[in-house]
């Protein structure tokens, strides 16, 4: 959890000092997001940087791999464990988890911690946005590296967090045309609500980009140390796609012919309200 020293805690008090709060609550509730500048030192991203490299080495080499489950389009997510703690700390100390309660108040126990990890030769994501339209939370991404076009910096479409938009209504009425990619320096925080359409972009760089991803306020998140599980170790997990046979082709089918997936999606959003609430 957080670092609750007086210092950190003084610091968590003072965030008018730091930050203008009523400009950057308008611009979050006009916009959906906010991009804050040097939320965590570089040293401590740099330790977070080699750390994962290392342990992704070593998955890839091990029996715990698996074939697929985002691994074929280049987008896998990780569970940093213990990495991240050190990440949380500062962002305790620098006041903008307290600023982040006063954009969206969440509960302390709805805290998880997780990692994209955009591989050498990954594709573009379809638009999308995270859960469900009525159960919002918030989504902060910590580059961990610098973030370029080149690297695979997040694309996400400003504003579409004020109505549920069917996938056939986003893509027939163009409002992806209202997209906007988002660089940042090693230490920027992206706070991002979770019902903003994004996607990943593809890395054409030649190491992977891995970018933190603080969750704040997720219905069924219930835990009272988010550096716990598995015994905090790094965990590298499936994105969208699943790793048996069936989910393998149906990444190759996706990478290969993505106008499949996107038709699939505009056909079935024609029929139902999917993504809007739990049923």
């Amino acid at each position: 959890m957080p670092d609750a020293s007086p210092d950190s805690v003084a610091r968590d008090a003072s965030i008018e000092s730091r930050f203008d709060v009523p400009a950057l609550q308008r611009a979050f509730a006009d916009d959906g997001y906010l991009v804050l500048p040097r939320g965590v030192s570089k040293a401590e991203l740099e330790n977070v940087e080699g750390r994962l490299r290392g342990e992704f080495e070593q998955w890839s080499n091990s029996s715990r791999s698996f074939q697929g489950g985002g691994l074929l389009s280049g987008h896998l997510n990780c569970y940093p464990g213990e990495v991240a703690r050190g990440t949380m700390n500062e962002l305790a100390a620098s006041g903008t988890l307290a600023l982040l309660q006063s954009l969206l108040p969440t509960a302390p126990e709805r805290v998880r911690w997780g990692c994209n990890f955009n591989l050498p030769g990954s594709v573009v994501q379809h638009y999308h946005i995270d859960g469900l339209y009525l159960d919002h939370y918030l989504i902060v991404n910590v580059a961990v590296v610098d973030t370029s076009l080149e690297n695979g910096a997040i694309e996400l479409v400003p504003k579409t967090h004020k109505r549920f938009y069917k996938y056939w209504e986003f893509a027939a009425g163009r409002v992806y045309r209202g997209g906007k990619r988002i660089t940042m320096q090693r230490g920027d925080v992206l706070v991002r609500l979770s019902t903003v359409w994004h996607r990943g972009m593809p890395n054409h760089s030649a190491t992977p980009r891995p970018m933190l991803a603080l969750t704040l306020g997720e219905s069924y998140v219930n835990t009272t140390d988010p550096f716990a599980a598995g015994g905090g170790a790094v965990e590298f997990q499936a994105n969208w796609f699943k790793t048996d046979l069936l989910g393998q082709l149906r990444e190759r089918i996706t990478v290969r012919a993505p106008i499949t997936y996107s038709s699939y999606r505009f056909a079935r959003s024609l029929l139902g309200n999917k993504g809007y609430e739990a049923f």
